[in-house]
């Protein structure tokens, strides 16, 4: 017997709810009760070294906090903090007159189809998704306030002392204790090189009140757009983070599940709104961090389940571990030129080899058309008068792409420069980056007749570039000197151009693993 026993009771029963059945949902450090059009949380119980809900003030408190943190993103779903209270006959009401006994979040109820993690598991999760839900990550880091009395390296050691202490709990029954360790020393090591950049990061307002806990679930689509919900409420030093700390749990969540190619999308398109190349130097960290915290708290979720269900919770707490040790011992960058006529596939050809390039969550695609769009500040998808392709305007461009493709090297990431690369000094200028950086370079030219590059530039529909069959005509008047990078046929299908180019990079375009469903 608990001293919330009674309450759930309560909240479990359909009378509480007019009549309506009731769906129970557990975790660690709530349960949800989903009746009609209305969700009700209840905090649990608990204390935890990171959480404490181990009384009513307290969980009060969080519910409070919950609701203003959550309208954020989120004003259609949250509603109010009630009280659960108690008649001096015992009865139990909402927001009664009673004994306030404990609290609840008062939601709207959403289709719970719409979640996240829920489409990732049906293979729902496409292109335009992807790019819509960096857009709602980018937009809300945007208007995030920022933190300055939080983060940095100091923040980051904390968690990385907190991860190593939650994961011990399990050492002998679920992690080993030679895994647990060598992630802290890998973790701690990757931390002692990037503490001036974390720091400076930290003073330079990249440290806001962010979400905290972005993973799929704790995303849906209300009115077919993402909306981000379940934000942390119990811990301003959980929220309050770098906001690229705040996007590694989503795409780490995203690699997990190897949804590799959206997890590459979401990245790139943040990139595109934000800028924030830099940042890229302390992913492997973030990422591993994320994953350590996803493995402890699965585990934890383990004892709550079934005998027949704890093995299944098991594996998925030790795949956690592993993608966190894999994250700070990443594949090396390299730097990859695609070049070739507009219509030739180069865009297509970068998006497939992207995820499988370089450390987690793949290369960065720099891509003249949308450099010169950020530079007009125009919509990737707006088309840009004559002007925007006049010869000082493209000079502009390709100085701006080779500064993006060096801070991007800079930081130990990959990148894959996508441009027509027509003239041979401009392929010997994107050669030389990688040589500046010390990392391994290969030029790509895709090669494909006339008609089969027209044939793709009419049937573009909201593509960043601009190119028409009158712009392919008059590129095809270039004298393009000699090409040394590999040449491919590209008018084969896709998964063949982007076999032979994987081939000729060393890397693998890897196949999907079954997917786990275990717990929050």
């Amino acid at each position: 017997m608990t001293e919330q026993d009674d309450t759930i009771a309560f909240l479990a029963d359909p009378h509480t709810h007019g009549g309506a059945p009731v769906e129970r949902i557990d975790t660690h450090g709530a349960i949800v009760f989903l009746a009609g059009n209305r969700a009700l949380k209840l905090k649990r119980a608990v204390r935890y070294d990171y959480m404490d809900f181990s009384t009513v003030s307290l969980r009060r408190q969080a519910c409070e906090a919950e609701i203003r943190i959550n309208r954020r993103t989120a004003p259609a779903i949250y509603r109010a903090a009630i009280p659960v209270t108690r008649d001096r006959d015992g009865a139990f009401g909402l927001g009664g007159a009673g004994e306030i006994v404990d609290w609840v979040v008062d939601m709207v109820r959403f289709d719970q189809a719409g979640l996240l993690d829920r489409l990732a598991v049906q293979g729902a999760l496409d292109d335009a998704l992807a790019v819509a839900l960096a857009d709602t990550v980018a937009s809300f880091h945007d208007r995030a306030e920022p933190m300055p009395g939080f983060g940095g390296a100091s923040a980051l050691e904390v968690t990385i002392a907190g991860n190593a202490s939650e994961l011990g709990r399990y050492v002998g029954t679920v992690f080993s204790a030679d895994a647990v360790a060598r992630l802290e020393d890998a973790s701690r090591r990757a931390i002692a090189r990037l503490r001036d950049l974390a720091d400076r990061r930290r003073d330079r307002g990249f440290v806001r009140r962010c979400h905290g806990d972005l993973h799929l679930r704790n995303v849906c689509l209300i009115d077919g757009r993402p909306t981000l919900f379940d934000a942390i409420e119990f811990s301003d030093a959980f929220a309050c983070i770098d906001v690229v700390y705040d996007l590694a749990f989503l795409l780490m969540d995203l690699w997990h599940r190897d949804l590799r190619r959206v997890a590459n999308l979401v990245l790139n398109r943040y990139l595109w709104r934000r800028t924030d190349m830099e940042a890229l130097a302390l992913m492997p960290l973030f990422l591993a961090l994320r994953a350590g915290i996803r493995a402890h708290v699965t585990a934890t979720a383990a004892l709550r389940q079934p005998i027949e269900a704890q093995a299944t919770f098991g594996d998925e707490a030790r795949a956690y571990l592993a993608l966190a040790a894999a994250a700070l011992a990443p594949r090396p960058p390299v730097l990859v030129a695609i070049g070739g006529l507009s219509g030739s596939g180069k865009s297509t050809l970068a998006r497939a080899l992207a995820p499988a390039i370089g450390p987690v969550p793949g290369a960065v695609v720099i891509q003249t058309d949308a450099i010169r769009k950020r530079l007009c500040g125009a919509p990737l998808t707006d088309r840009l008068p004559s002007a925007a392709y006049a010869p000082a305007m493209s000079e502009q461009t390709y100085a701006a792409v080779r500064a993006e493709t060096a801070t991007v090297l800079g930081a130990g990431h990959a990148a894959i420069v996508d441009a027509v690369h027509a003239r041979r000094d401009e392929r010997a200028a994107v050669a030389d980056l990688a040589r500046g950086a010390g990392v391994r370079f290969l030029g790509l030219w895709l090669d494909a007749p006339r008609p089969a590059m027209e044939e793709r530039l009419d049937t573009r529909r909201g593509d960043v570039s601009d190119a028409t069959p009158q712009v392919l005509a008059r590129q095809l008047t270039y004298d393009l000197g000699a090409i040394d990078w590999h040449r491919i046929d590209a008018t084969r299908p896709t998964a063949a151009v982007a076999a032979e180019a994987a081939s000729l990079i060393g890397c693998a375009l890897e196949e999907p693993r079954v997917q786990f469903e275990a717990g929050d």
